[in-house]
């Protein structure tokens, strides 16, 4: 699979002439990350991971696309996206486009007591490539190659970043939910993770591709 990191937690999966593009958000090149889009996986309704008008002229220009998403985002975005939504919840096991992907998890994780919480899906491809959202969800049951590890935001601290990576055991490990700091916060985010993750890790530049 070849797969472009876009800013925050967007990435783009090229695979058998498909693509597939999870939570283009509004922090995210959408526009870029959508061309040529066959199916789109939202981990959950947060603006950061899902920009509804962008990707809703993705759809319009192309029909045949499907969104894969929890019931209740979904619903909240329904009439943008009519007859291209198919809902997903943990433990689904489906085929976007040609990637095989499995839903993990449940829930975003916990901001504050008084935030509500809202449901959110981690999402395994091809079996190798775990995309969590806004969780620490481990995917017990399979064997990652490639993790997409959160590294800032409101709901973390770096500990459990580091925490999670070692819980999954993957072969690597590439920073993602990296907008939230500035250069000085994310070089030592990085030098942590490095040192202490037990995995290959690094933080790709928007735009980057990698083969996994």
């Amino acid at each position: 699979m070849r797969v472009t990191k876009y800013s925050h937690s967007c990435l783009r999966i090229e695979h058998d002439d498909a693509v597939v593009v999870i939570d283009p958000g509004v922090w995210s090149e959408a526009e870029k990350a959508l061309d040529g889009v066959d199916a789109v996986l939202l981990t959950h309704e947060h603006a950061d991971h899902v920009d509804a008008d962008q990707l809703a002229e993705a759809l319009a220009k192309r029909p045949s696309a499907q969104i894969y998403a929890h019931p209740e985002v979904i619903d909240k975005f329904a009439p943008q996206w009519e007859g291209a939504a198919v809902p997903v919840t943990a433990g689904h096991a489906f085929t976007a486009a040609t990637v095989l992907v499995k839903a993990y998890g449940g829930w975003h994780a916990v901001i504050h007591p008084e935030i509500p919480r809202v449901p959110n899906l981690g999402f395994l491809v091809n079996e190798t490539l775990y995309h969590p959202g806004d969780s620490f969800d481990v995917p017990a049951d399979a064997t990652v190659e490639t993790l997409f590890v959160p590294v800032s935001g409101p709901w973390l601290k770096l500990s459990e970043s580091i925490d999670f990576v070692r819980a999954v055991k993957p072969q690597r490990a590439y920073a993602m939910h990296d907008c939230l700091y500035n250069e000085h916060g994310l070089a030592l985010t990085d030098a942590h993770l490095t040192a202490r993750s037990g995995a290959e890790y690094a933080r790709l530049a928007a735009g980057t591709t990698v083969e996994v």
